[in-house]
């Protein structure tokens, strides 16, 4: 299977650098309808078989111009969502959601304050992604720190905090292989296999 995962067009609560990890979410603001609609071209070429977004706003609004030119059924999944931050909601220093999710590679059972702890979070992510295995190519719309944390516990992948490893608005990464032995073949149109 052939798995495209890509990040959500740019809202205004990117700007402000905002902790903007709850349900229903900010909507794309122009420049991120713009990278929406910019995705049917990059894309264009791949046979998108399923597209899921999760069902904060900006995702869903980030994968309806590529369900419209593909034909193909949007499934809203709130499995899909991002890292939601509690207590951390809305604020603009990142540095405790940051220390939460970093602990998760040797602690999975650390909380983040007010909300879900690592392994709960790769549950609800594991199950919606199982949901798109019946499929030889599928595209899934979610969250940067959604996308990165899973991406990198379902691959193994060495990331570090190096500029190269940034999910910025409408990055895609590409995967291969089944649920359990996913294999990174490019990452934000880098080729790595």
């Amino acid at each position: 299977m052939r798995l495209i995962m890509i990040r959500h067009g740019q809202t205004d609560a990117n700007l402000a650098h905002q902790l903007d990890t709850g349900f229903p979410g900010t909507p794309l603001n122009a420049t991120g309808q713009a990278q929406a609609a910019g995705l049917v071209e990059r894309l264009k070429d791949e046979p998108i078989e399923a597209i899921m977004a999760s069902d904060i706003v900006r995702a869903r609004q980030t994968a309806e111009p590529l369900a419209a030119a593909t034909g193909v059924p949007l499934i809203s999944h709130p499995g899909v969502r991002e890292i939601f931050a509690g207590d951390l909601e809305m604020r603009t220093d990142w540095t405790d959601y940051i220390s939460v999710i970093q602990a998760w590679s040797t602690d999975p059972t650390v909380r983040m304050p007010g909300a879900q702890n690592g392994l709960e979070f790769a549950r609800r992510f594991d199950r919606a992604v199982a949901e798109m295995a019946d499929h030889d190519c599928a595209a899934i719309v979610s969250h940067g720190a959604a996308l990165r944390t899973w991406l990198i516990g379902a691959t193994g992948l060495a990331v570090d905090d190096g500029p190269q490893w940034v999910l910025a608005n409408t990055a895609v990464v590409v995967i291969e292989g089944q649920p359990g032995a996913w294999q990174v073949v490019s990452w934000a149109d880098r080729q790595l296999a």
